[in-house]
């Protein structure tokens, strides 16, 4: 594949100044210098006026996305066989941590790979087809990821908020909202191949998302609409999800230490419990949840708003971020959604006993949505 050579077609009035970096070698050259022909209808003119990246950064690129490759994948693979091994957690709740899983391996799976050989070749060398595969897929599997982690905060509000007056998910119920999740993602980010907005080089050249710089309505459009599906609307729900579910925790903390009052006693929980409430570990485990869906998704929606409504320059450097911090999603979700729950670390530890490093596995705790979901349950007083 021919590289380069593409720097005398391109038209004066989109010619970079003389770039003073200190080595002549990049003087006149930029970062789309690199890219071959036939990949030059998918680059938008914004990036012609910045010079190419240092390779420290590609090599630091290259680097942390095969690291997170590595670390997301085993991880994942762990999640989605311990649950589908262990018979006591394949219960209708657990399916959307299985799913989520899935989601995240499949991110992973897709894009680690051809974005570190990217990174070794400073361009995107696979062709303008699997350039938009590849941001479909982003896409697609990030955006099952999204409301995979919004269905499971609404299982936690209807277990813990409604109770015993809520539906019980069964698992034709589970299984129909994943099928939901999958089909309406899959649609969203099919519409780019139909006209609808498109998929194009990122400004690193190394990878392929959604086209955030071209100024016709469609394309603008199609950002707006999508950042609302896969963005607000998801980050709404989850914040409403859980301010409920720590409302709802709060009073019944409020009412057991009233009937602790009135039978005389300090505390009607066990004094094992009594060093931390319900109430302040939901807490945490709500803000955790929310911090890190923010800190995952926020950089993207960032970048992309930046190029629809131009309240900043984008450079080739800034572009990294948001795929860096949206890839080590799929890392830590195994650890809020899998291993931080009870029954979970229990079948791991059983399973591969060299991880328990002196823990004791917690399989007498029972969980229904979540370790912390089951504690409420089992504290609510029965009328």
């Amino acid at each position: 594949m021919a590289f380069g050579g593409y720097k005398n077609m391109v038209p004066q009035n989109m010619a970079p100044q003389m770039w003073q970096t200190g080595n002549s070698l990049y003087n006149n050259l930029t970062v789309v210098d690199t890219v071959p022909e036939e990949m030059l209808f998918l680059v938008d003119k914004h990036w012609y006026q910045f010079p190419p990246l240092n390779p420290l950064w590609h090599g630091i690129l290259g680097f942390t996305i095969g690291l997170f490759s590595i670390i997301a994948l085993l991880g994942n693979l762990c999640v989605i066989y311990i649950f589908a091994k262990t018979k006591s957690l394949r219960t209708p709740s657990n399916m959307f941590v299985i799913n989520l899983a899935v989601s995240d391996f499949m991110i992973m799976f897709t894009m680690g790979l051809p974005m570190v050989v990217n990174s070794y070749y400073e361009t995107w060398v696979f062709g303008p087809l699997a350039c938009q595969l590849y941001g479909m897929a982003g896409s697609l599997f990030g955006c099952v990821s999204i409301w995979t982690m919004t269905m499971i905060a609404f299982d936690r509000y209807n277990v813990i908020v409604k109770g015993i007056s809520g539906k019980p998910l069964s698992s034709g119920g589970a299984i129909l909202r994943i099928l939901f999740i999958w089909a309406a993602s899959l649609v969203w980010t099919l519409l780019p191949l139909f006209g609808w907005g498109r998929y194009v080089p990122e400004g690193n050249m190394t990878a392929c998302g959604t086209d955030y710089l071209s100024k016709d309505l469609i394309s603008r459009s199609y950002i707006v609409v999508y950042a609302g599906w896969v963005y607000f609307v998801p980050l709404l729900l989850i914040i409403y999800s859980y301010f409920f579910i720590l409302k709802a925790v709060s009073a019944h903390e409020k009412n057991m230490r009233e009937q602790a009052k009135k039978m005389n006693v300090a505390s009607l929980r066990s004094a094992e419990n009594q060093s931390q409430s319900t109430e302040c570990k939901l807490a945490k485990v709500a803000l955790m949840t929310i911090s890190l869906w923010f800190m995952a998704w926020t950089p993207y929606l960032i970048i992309n708003f930046a190029g629809v409504f131009e309240f900043t320059v984008l450079s080739p450097l800034a572009t990294i971020w948001g795929s860096l911090f949206a890839k080590a999603n799929a890392i830590y979700n195994p650890i809020v959604y899998g291993i931080s729950h009870p029954k979970y670390r229990a079948a791991l530890i059983k399973t591969f006993p060299s991880l328990a490093c002196g823990d004791k596995p917690e399989s007498d705790i029972q969980s229904q949505a979540s370790g912390i979901t089951t504690a409420v349950i089992e504290d609510k007083p029965t009328a």
